[in-house]
């Protein structure tokens, strides 16, 4: 039990010390303090075994000022000026650094020193991922559909590249801040991805990520100057899946697609609150992929069955995806609609156009759905064929249990 609460905290609070950490000793010396914070748990899962404390994220914020003094030992060496901390102004200055409106704006710092332009965007990602949510770098790699060695280059190259280019820990002003919040969202749209539909083998579903990235997106909109149309489009999408996150598996721990779901589960309130933001992110005429993929999500959330789903419609928006971001995913999603709406002969034309190798990762997907097409042709042999190639190409546990389940389904009819 207390590795899973170390495990929990980790993940909500390690990026907090990270981030307050680097706003009082700077950038130079992030190494030093990611170390620190993981000494700082290493430390909770020795000493929680014994006797676990009444308030542990107390404990942990307390853990974390006591490293400051620390770290400043550490580095007296390097320092001519080495302030005293136990006493006085400098005290009563670092202990501000922790109050809640400060954390958040180290963290704020933290989301836009990850994204700035001098580093490059495939490692800006990672580094975000690494020490604004705690990631370890194999959940890196899963999210990023990489090797777990080409997330530490890309690591490494992020901190060589914050030493040479000497980038400051703060937010930027005027334009630059806006061209930054495009990578600011890509990040935690990465983040809420992985949570909703994790690459991980053994959980489909990681709340506490979709509910980091919901957190740090608020964290955005808290803030007059970054509350655009993107960003209420993104919390927006954000709000319409986690609404849903409860239906998603049953209480056998299988995973229901939306045609079994039970709609009396999906959360009123977030599918409330995502219409709220939908509503101030179309106050413009120009939508983002996040527009369209929230009215996507919004699409599902109003049929009352899966009988009544406007296919039509989603395939439209589908389409303008698409035409922003003409990716081999969004061509896939468009053959399924097909498959579901009965159009066989569109949805044929869509596959047409991919490869399996070009989905990665998620190859699997395109050998079940080629599997459904089939089954609805009613070629059924092909149909078992294609089933077979996706449990081989499938690593989640939960998604390989539904397509066996979908494989013996199809063995009855045959």
């Amino acid at each position: 039990m207390e590795s899973k609460l170390i495990d929990h905290l980790f993940r909500h609070h390690s990026g907090k010390m990270v981030s307050v950490l680097t706003r009082i000793f700077g950038l130079a010396h992030l190494e030093i303090i990611e170390d620190a914070v993981q000494d700082t748990f290493i430390k909770a899962s020795l000493s929680w075994r014994t006797q676990q404390p009444n308030n542990p994220e107390a404990w942990l914020t307390q853990a974390a000022k006591n490293r400051v003094i620390d770290i400043f030992r550490k580095l007296k060496t390097e320092r001519k000026y080495f302030p005293n901390l136990s006493q006085g102004t400098d005290a009563i200055a670092i202990h501000e650094l922790f109050l809640d409106t400060e954390i958040e704006d180290a963290q704020l710092r933290m989301i836009f020193t990850a994204c700035h332009p001098k580093l490059d965007s495939r490692d800006r990602i990672s580094f975000a991922l690494k020490t604004v949510s705690g990631f370890s770098t194999k959940e890196i790699a899963s999210a990023l559909l990489t090797k777990d060695d080409t997330i530490k280059k890309r690591l490494s190259r992020a901190r060589k590249a914050i030493q040479k280019e000497e980038l400051q820990f703060h937010i930027p002003q005027g334009n630059l801040l806006h061209e930054r919040l495009q990578s600011v969202m890509e990040v935690l749209y990465l983040i809420f991805n992985e949570g909703f539909h994790s690459n991980t083998q053994k959980h489909l579903i990681r709340t506490d990520l979709c509910g980091e990235a919901m957190r740090l997106c608020q964290l955005l909109l808290k803030r007059e100057h970054m509350r655009t149309p993107k960003v209420y489009a993104l919390f927006a999408l954000m709000c319409f899946h986690s609404s849903r996150l409860e239906a998603k598996i049953n209480s056998d721990n299988e995973l229901l697609d939306l045609k079994h779901q039970d709609r009396s589960l999906w959360h009123s309130p977030l599918i409330e609150l995502g219409n709220a933001m939908m509503n101030k992110a179309v106050e413009i005429d120009e939508f983002s992929s996040y527009h369209f993929e929230a009215a996507i999500a919004a699409e599902h959330l109003k049929a009352k069955t899966f009988e009544t789903t406007n296919w039509n419609k989603i395939l439209g928006w589908y389409k303008s995806l698409y035409q922003l971001q003409p990716m081999p995913s969004h061509v896939l999603t468009m053959a399924i609609i097909c498959v579901q709406s009965g159009d066989y002969k569109k949805a044929d034309i869509y596959f047409n156009q991919l490869n399996p190798e070009d989905l990665v990762q998620r190859s699997y997907l395109y050998f079940a759905a080629k599997a459904d097409y089939f089954t609805g042709v009613n070629q059924l042999k092909e149909a078992l064929t294609y089933i077979n190639k996706a449990l081989e190409a499938v690593t989640n546990n939960l998604e390989k249990k539904f397509l066996e389940k979908k494989r013996i389904d199809l063995l009855n009819i045959i």
